[in-house]
């Protein structure tokens, strides 16, 4: 069961240029840098509310975030949804039909589990499946 939202994920070309905006602009606590190297990316954690706003950097030319940058420039790249149980609820979505880009979790920021559905499935929007 989805729980609730637990991150926005954007991606841009430069850390240092956007998160200026989001500290000082919009007054968003900022809650530090992690580098992901299974996603090969520099997350910038900001929080608001219950919810945390990750501007995701390509770590490099190899990074799914640098062939999304290339693609369609900066922007929303997924929206992600919190559970307690992610490998159950991968099984319940695939059974319904949803496209898994993971069939299994794997690691992201913070360490979390998490999976993505693949936006042929999801109206077109790249969702990801986390648990703490």
């Amino acid at each position: 069961m989805i729980k609730q939202i637990d991150h926005i994920a954007i991606a841009v070309h430069s850390l240092d240029h956007h998160i200026p905006i989001y500290r000082d602009l919009l007054g968003l606590p900022f809650l530090g840098r992690e580098v992901v190297n299974e996603q090969k990316v520099t997350v910038a954690i900001f929080k608001i509310g219950e919810v945390r706003i990750e501007l995701l950097e390509p770590i490099n030319e190899h990074s799914p975030i640098s062939n999304f940058l290339e693609k369609k420039g900066e922007g929303l790249h997924h929206i992600a949804f919190r559970t307690d149980n992610i490998e159950p609820l991968l099984l319940q979505l695939k059974e319904k039909g949803v496209q898994l880009i993971d069939e299994k979790p794997r690691q992201g920021a913070g360490g979390t589990k998490i999976a993505f559905l693949h936006p042929r499935s999801t109206g077109k929007v790249l969702m990801e499946i986390c648990q703490k």
